[in-house]
């Protein structure tokens, strides 16, 4: 009788471990795909930063384009002033483009009205 009146506790119990064994096995197959993909990144970016080295200087693609930046960066630093001045004389020659855009449009509506009559 007494094993009648526990089948829903063992019932319940193994239902239980069931679900802890599926979370245990869910999270161990979430950190070997995480390992799996981090190992993937570190190939990528060995393919972009050259081959890893320890005992010499490592050849580092990456060192040669920050490099290659660098320099873009010290031959591109006379624009800035230049850029700015260039951006004040525009925004002097904008005002006046709009004072002629204004006259056209009126010359243009008068003319067309002239043409009417």
């Amino acid at each position: 009788m007494s094993l009648v009146r526990d089948w829903p506790r063992r019932l319940a119990m193994s239902t239980f471990v069931l679900l802890a064994l599926l979370s245990v096995v869910g999270a161990a197959a979430l950190f070997i795909a995480l390992a799996l993909f981090l190992r993937a990144i570190d190939r990528a970016l060995e393919d972009i930063g050259g081959p890893a080295t320890r005992f010499s200087a490592p050849m580092s693609y990456l060192s040669k384009i920050r490099l290659g930046v660098r320099a873009i960066e010290k031959q591109t630093d006379a624009l800035g002033p230049s850029v700015t001045k260039l951006n004040a004389g525009l925004s002097a020659i904008l005002g006046g483009l709009r004072a002629i855009d204004t006259n056209l449009a009126g010359l243009i509506a008068a003319v067309s009205r002239q043409g009417r009559r």
